[in-house]
């Protein structure tokens, strides 16, 4: 069973705020089972029968997270290449990208079964023989979605209405009543936005049905470059050949017009944890129907979830609601209106509020930081470089800062001097000086930044030279 898995890794999860931020979306965040969705993800793929190679389409802004959270996975050794977009244009746009590398690349004969990266599958081993089943209608010419089963009149999904294998229509999000009878009548699946197909032939449907999608992907690759992260293949796709690529989902563009399409019908224990009510279903609950994650006290309380992850929180006399508490950010809803959560991600990002791009932790090529406290005109902030990391040269306008080391040894570039701070030593750097951190050693860098200046937002920053291509 020969074929190669394609992950596709894009938007916000704008449902899950707080945890999904913009630079660390759902992909990335941490299940109450452990691990994150985009590592389950590429675990689950890595294992099955015959795969040699994954591609990943990302934006290039996750490459390290997700180059990071592969890393962590449990998974067999595996070739990777990551087709890197400079701006999202959804699910069609992505499928051309990766069917057009890997027609280059490895034939137009080469199967091809494409998973998002923040969905969760339970039962692996089902989801393995429906793969099998996928790959031999694939090697036919079929375009094949995978159906998943319902087991409730679920109205946040879209459904296919299928009769064996042949998938008849794509049907939007029902209401109540027609999600009731959809799940009596047996004859509609959930769409879980899988699929599976002969590269050659997806182009092919693509040429019929959305040749504005594929011409764009395709000036977009041939003007793409080429190179390595940490030894795995990348290609960084064009700027301005993708602006230009129509944005829509793959259902939309090709799905719901071509007619060769196959329905895999498969009960995996899929979901697309699509909202905080499927984390809540994740979790456990206790005799009062309550489920808690972290240092939770509850006192007449029932049918409540809690996630506390840096302090104490308690609830009292309260019943049906969802509580994410973060170090910067915290939430309160019904948990009848989970999916109403996006209203307030969207009211933070127009509002260009920080905690809907950043945690209070955020993490970089090089280690991460941390904010500890802001107020008027300053910042202090926690640096920790990872061994070898390497910031980018670089100054700010606006803001002074200094460095003092807790932790290891800072190599450190201020104008033309080049320095070694060790535990205790502290530096300064001018407003305008360009300036470089690097960690020399083999153990991590910490030490403690406090900002001064006028404005401290983190565009404030000048890129001279960067080790990850940033500048």
């Amino acid at each position: 069973m020969a074929f190669m898995p394609v992950i596709i890794s894009g938007g916000a999860g704008s449902r899950l705020w707080p945890l999904s931020r913009d630079t660390c979306p759902k992909p990335f965040v941490e299940m109450p089972e452990g691990g994150t969705l985009i590592g389950r993800a590429y675990s689950r793929v890595a294992r099955l029968e015959g795969v040699e190679r994954i591609v990943t389409v990302t934006n290039r802004d996750f490459l390290f997270l997700t180059a990071d959270a592969y890393q962590a996975a449990a998974a067999p050794a595996v070739g990777n290449t990551f087709l890197l977009e400079p701006v999202g244009r959804d699910t069609a746009a992505a499928v051309a990208l990766a069917a057009l590398h890997v027609a280059r690349t490895h034939g137009g004969e080469t199967v091809l079964l494409v998973s998002p990266a923040d969905h969760l599958i339970r039962d692996e081993d089902a989801f393995a023989g429906a793969v099998r089943r996928a790959v031999e209608f694939a090697q036919q010419g079929r375009i094949v979605t995978f159906g998943i089963e319902p087991d409730r009149p679920e109205t946040g999904f879209g459904y296919i209405e299928v009769e064996g294998e042949k998938a008849l229509r794509f049907v939007e999000k029902p209401d109540a009543e027609t999600a009731a009878a959809y799940l009596a009548g047996g004859r509609h699946r959930w769409n879980s936005g899988m699929f599976c197909f002969r590269a050659d032939a997806m182009l092919r449907a693509m040429e019929t049905h959305c040749p504005d999608v594929l011409a764009g992907a395709r000036q977009a690759l041939d003007a793409a470059e080429a190179g390595t992260f940490r030894q795995h293949e990348t290609v960084e796709v064009a700027l301005e050949p993708m602006q230009q690529t129509p944005a829509i989902s793959i259902d939309y563009a090709v799905m719901e017009k071509a007619d060769n399409i196959a329905c895999v019908s498969v009960d995996c224990g899929w979901s697309d944890i699509g909202s905080w009510s499927a984390v809540v279903d994740l979790v456990a609950p206790d005799e009062t129907g309550n489920r808690t994650m972290g240092d939770v006290i509850l006192e007449e309380t029932k049918n409540s979830f809690v996630r506390a992850d840096s302090r104490l929180v308690g609830l009292v006399g309260v019943s049906d609601l969802l509580v994410v508490d973060t170090p910067d950010a915290l939430l309160i809803a019904h948990k009848d209106k989970a999916q109403n959560v996006k209203q307030v991600y969207n009211r933070l990002k127009a509002a260009k509020h920080e905690a809907a791009r950043f945690h209070r932790t955020v993490h970089r090529p090089w280690g991460t930081y941390t904010v500890l406290e802001e107020g008027d005109r300053f910042k202090i902030k926690r640096i920790e470089v990872k061994p070898g990391g390497c910031l980018s040269l670089q100054a700010h306008h606006h803001r002074s800062e200094h460095w003092v080391v807790v932790y290891g040894t800072a190599k450190v570039t201020n104008e033309d001097k080049v320095t070694l701070l060790s535990t205790n030593q502290s530096t300064y750097i001018p407003s305008g000086h360009r300036h470089r951190l690097e960690n020399p050693g083999v153990l991590p860098l910490i030490l403690i930044e406090v900002q001064s200046g006028d404005y401290l937002g983190e565009d404030d920053i000048i890129r001279f030279d960067d080790v990850y291509g940033r500048s």
